[in-house]
């Protein structure tokens, strides 16, 4: 399974993908969308076109996305939102159900403390990947979202196996 996960940002959108299979992890590529200077609507559509270019490149099989927390800067907040729509939008349109985690539960997976700091997320994302030339913090926060995903994902495989295989032994 190919994994994509995207760190939403008006100025920076990271990515970061990964494949698994079965117990193994390997990193792919990752990388930041730039939206640059300009009017809102201009700066969105650079970000769509980048993030759809990265999914025409490598074609992931599964894709997740932080959610957003809300500050007091409400301005900020809606922008934040209209790019984490672009987040949304782009794997969708290629097919995929996008998968949501919140910031803390990605700290969980990868550091195994929710409120990690980012130097400490980047930390274990290099760690786990130590041949990959990680594009920045936003792409090492990318990735973390996909290594939570595909943690998840191989989860709810497992327990619905288990569960499987106990419907079938008539438990």
């Amino acid at each position: 399974m190919r994994v994509m996960g995207i760190d939403p940002g008006l100025r920076h959108m990271g990515w970061g993908i990964i494949d698994v299979s079965g117990g193994r992890i390997t990193h792919v590529a990752n990388g930041v969308c730039c939206s640059g200077q300009g009017p809102l609507a201009t700066r969105l559509l650079r970000l769509h076109i980048a993030l759809d270019e990265v999914f025409e490149r490598h074609s992931p099989d599964s894709a997740a996305v932080e959610q957003t927390f809300v500050n007091t800067n409400g301005a900020a907040t809606l922008k934040l939102g209209q790019a984490r729509a672009i987040a949304l939008l782009v794997p969708a349109a290629h097919g995929l159900e996008v998968a949501e985690y919140a910031p803390n539960t990605i700290k969980k997976v990868v550091v195994g403390v929710g409120h990690a700091q980012k130097d400490q997320v980047i930390h274990m994302v290099q760690t786990q990947f130590p041949t990959a030339s990680i594009n920045g913090p936003d792409a090492a926060d990318a990735l973390a979202i996909a290594l939570c995903h595909a943690h998840h994902a191989q989860f709810s495989g497992r327990l619905a196996a288990a569960l499987e295989r106990a419907e079938a032994r008539g438990r």
